[in-house]
């Protein structure tokens, strides 16, 4: 009876165990296609050259993770968890981009979907080829992530022309342009502590910048349609701003750079599925 009664309790166990799991595609917001304006108009302050010229970007619909992934999601895919700022609810960083889309093609392959990604090589040498067909998890391209951001606002931020640290986590200290100073937590927050944008995203300005899929390089000045930047490059494009910069960062339009190898304690990512209709 002993033994029988254990057996019971293991599978049961095991049971509440898958049970408990939710799917990935659970914490994904449709994102509806459109037309927008890329890039910062000239008199935005703290405007930098990079964020321009503004050009149109037509853009097809697709998903994207209302949270950036969590430090408990990463684990449960790649069975550790590298963040310095260490809480399951906190989004993971201290990851590298060719960590990002590992993770995505492991979590492609768990859910039964076609991975995004096919990898060549390893360590600093990687290729990575985007199967753009594939309907598996990605990241977002530059274009994608900025018209998400904005969520259809053309202001600085999708709060409007500010943002205080009651509504993005970021060095407070150092607020955009003539907006009151504010808090500098010094570390990253949970993924649900500030409101989310018009679209349902959260903490698409601060907590962490997110890789995307582009090389980084200047802008094209003429139109374009679901473009996802240049051939090749040095660096991959991260958007968003994090915990310890300055608000101005935060801006929809701002862009930065970081080594694809490296992972840095204040860049996260965010994931994205092709819509198929």
């Amino acid at each position: 009876m002993k033994k029988t009664g254990m057996l019971l309790l293991t599978m049961f166990l095991a049971a509440a165990a898958i049970f408990a799991q939710v799917s990935f595609s659970d914490n994904l917001v449709r994102i509806n296609g459109g037309t927008f304006t890329m890039g910062s108009p000239v008199n935005e302050p703290n405007r930098q050259g990079r964020e321009g010229p503004q050009h149109q970007v037509t853009i097809s619909s697709f998903f994207m993770g209302k949270y950036p992934v969590t430090q408990q999601e990463y684990e449960e895919i790649m069975d550790m968890n590298p963040s310095s700022f260490i809480n399951p609810n906190m989004p993971v960083e201290s990851i590298s981009w060719y960590d990002a889309v590992e993770f995505c093609n492991k979590l492609s392959i768990r859910e039964g979907l076609t991975p995004a990604y096919t990898i060549i090589g390893s360590g600093d040498m990687r290729t990575v080829l985007w199967i753009r067909d594939a309907d598996g998890y990605r990241l977002p391209t530059e274009a994608e992530w900025e018209y998400a951001c904005r969520a259809g606002t053309t202001t600085p931020f999708s709060t409007g022309y500010s943002i205080s640290t009651d509504q993005a986590n970021f060095n407070g200290h150092y607020p955009y342009y003539d907006n009151p100073a504010g808090e500098f937590r010094v570390t990253t927050t949970v993924v649900d502590s500030f409101a989310p944008n018009p679209w349902g995203l959260f903490d698409m300005h601060g907590n962490v910048w997110e890789w995307c899929w582009d090389w980084f390089d200047e802008y094209p000045r003429e139109s374009q349609t679901n473009p996802s930047g240049p051939e090749s490059g040095n660096y991959r494009v991260i958007r968003g701003g994090s915990w310890d910069y300055h608000g101005e960062f935060l801006r929809s339009a701002y862009r930065d750079f970081a080594l694809a190898s490296f992972p840095y304690n204040f860049i996260g990512f965010r994931l994205v599925r092709s819509a198929q209709n």
